[in-house]
């Protein structure tokens, strides 16, 4: 099915449009499994996985998602064996590169999370670069997750602050929320509505701890090179149809006792 067509397709299978989460999140998983089953190279699964990135960050821009979190190499995955990291960080370099153009064509804003500093120097030029080309673009945004830990980032937080009352800067009694929120690596965007992960396992492995207090989590057990947008589509309709309280009571139309 052609991009532009999702539109009406979600609409067919139940998406209000006028309720769509505004900020959705995915962790990204199977990629090793799906290869693993082809008898495949664990990093052809990470390139197959690489082509359902497009189609979800097209997609969610066609549909009218403002912001599409992923959830791309966590600072744990530098544990996995040095030839799978080295791959994903060349196939990183290489996505970097050769989808920029798409990117611009398609009003995407890319921005990038995580420890940056502590990747190879090229690379972090290289991504620096994405983010500047696309800056102005404004039909979506894609903030890719990058040698990120929700630990970290609170850690990275939390030292800044630390140095701002040290400084004299800040007075203690007055952190609150949205002190720490101003100091996360994304403080202007809004917090998750929706994190989908995908293969199955039920937990967020560290991402957006801060942000995802209160986002509505989509488990399924299809794996990420075989994640489509029907499969986007299910998790919208499941979502639209979760009443969300954060934290309070929702009382019965006209009970106002």
């Amino acid at each position: 099915m052609q991009v532009a067509d999702w539109r009406a397709e979600a609409v067919r299978r139940g998406v209000d449009l006028t309720r769509l989460p505004r900020h959705i999140a995915m962790i990204m998983d199977g990629n090793g499994r799906w290869a693993r089953a082809r008898g495949l190279n664990r990093l052809v699964g990470h390139a197959n996985g690489h082509s359902t990135v497009r189609r979800m960050v097209l997609g969610c821009a066609e549909l009218g998602i403002e912001v599409l979190s992923l959830y791309t190499f966590s600072t744990e995955n530098w544990r996995r064996p040095r030839d799978e990291v080295e791959g994903l960080m060349r196939l990183l370099e290489r996505s970097a590169r050769e989808e920029l153009p798409v990117m611009m064509r398609n009003g995407v804003q890319i921005r990038f999370s995580g420890r940056i500093h502590e990747l190879a120097p090229d690379l972090q030029a290289i991504l620096r670069r994405a983010e500047q080309m696309t800056a102005h673009n404004r039909r979506i945004i894609l903030h890719l997750a990058v040698n990120y830990g929700g630990r970290a980032e609170l850690v990275d937080a939390i030292r800044v602050i630390a140095h701002a009352v040290q400084a004299g800067r800040l007075d203690p009694s007055a952190i609150d929320e949205d002190t720490v929120r101003a100091f996360l690596y994304q403080p202007d965007l809004p917090d998750p509505d929706l994190l989908i992960r995908t293969a199955g396992e039920q937990r967020t492995s560290n991402f957006l701890l801060w942000q995802t207090a209160y986002t509505e989590l989509y488990i399924t057990p299809v794996l990420w090179p075989d994640f489509t947008m029907e499969h986007l589509i299910e998790a919208i309709v499941d979502f639209q149809r979760r009443q969300r309280k954060f934290g309070g009571i929702l009382e019965p139309a006209g009970d106002c006792s």
